[in-house]
């Protein structure tokens, strides 16, 4: 990925030399202080994880820091959570929000998105001895059937939607939720079609469902971004076009969302 990220020197020594002149005030902050805030719940593989290092990996980790390489700047990452993504960057804490976040209508209302990645759709995690029980969501939806959810996210809003009869917890590390599955402490996780692969392909007490038959239309993720600086906006846009043409993209995605 590293020599793959040259291509945008030239950009940022043309931005830095308009900056002065024509940027808004969030990009002439990031371009005079060299540095671009990334919030990340950091939970959510294959997209964005903490590991035990402390460091953020991922899908989305890579092309976030194949963009800010590439304007020569560096990267730092702010912890957030996803019932506060919005409202922590509304709030000034970060400059964009990465790691699996599904584009919606309700989002683009309040901020912005760089284009969509990863097509996916909501699909279920179970443990693999039980698969076979599960073959529609009125299967899901029944009393017997305990489903594990992380709050804030689109995810939620599925369960609470949809699984009304069923037996419902809240667990608020997301991460450790396919493990509670495997473990036997709950059935079902409701998530997106490339966490569940992940983790029926890491762990093979799992299995993931519905995924050639997903339980909603297919949706796209997106990298968030503030509606306060329109000159900002663009430089992204411009910069995760760019990576598209060069094949960044494609680079992330084939080491990531197999």
């Amino acid at each position: 990925m590293k020599k793959a990220v040259g291509f945008l020197t030239g950009l940022a020594v043309s931005f830095g030399v308009a900056t002065a002149a024509h940027a808004g005030p969030r990009l002439d902050q990031i371009m005079d202080e060299q540095v671009i805030r990334v919030g990340t719940p950091g939970d959510y593989r294959p997209f964005a994880i903490k590991n035990d290092d402390g460091e953020y990996e991922g899908h989305d980790i890579d092309v976030i820091e194949a963009m800010a390489d590439g304007l020569n700047l560096s990267i730092e990452y702010v912890p957030t959570s996803w019932p506060d993504l919005l409202d922590d960057l509304q709030a000034d804490k970060f400059d964009v929000a990465v790691g699996g976040i599904t584009r919606t209508a309700a989002r683009l209302g309040q901020v912005d998105m760089l284009p969509g990645y990863a097509p996916f759709g909501k699909v279920a995690l179970a443990r693999k001895s039980e698969a076979d029980k599960y073959k529609s969501l009125e299967d899901l939806n029944q009393p017997s059937v305990h489903v594990i959810k992380n709050p804030g996210g689109t995810n939620e809003q599925f369960v609470l939607d949809n699984l009304t009869e069923a037996e419902v917890s809240t667990h608020e590390h997301n991460a450790e939720i396919p493990g509670l599955i495997a473990e036997g402490k709950g059935d079902i996780m409701i998530t997106e079609t490339f966490e569940a692969l992940h983790y029926a392909n890491e762990d093979d007490r799992l299995a993931a469902l519905f995924v050639d038959d997903p339980l909603t239309p297919q949706d796209e993720l997106g990298f968030l971004l503030p509606t306060d600086d329109a000159d900002f906006t663009r430089v992204m846009r411009f910069a995760w076009d760019l990576m598209d043409t060069r094949g960044v993209l494609d680079e992330a995605q084939n080491n990531w969302l197999k």
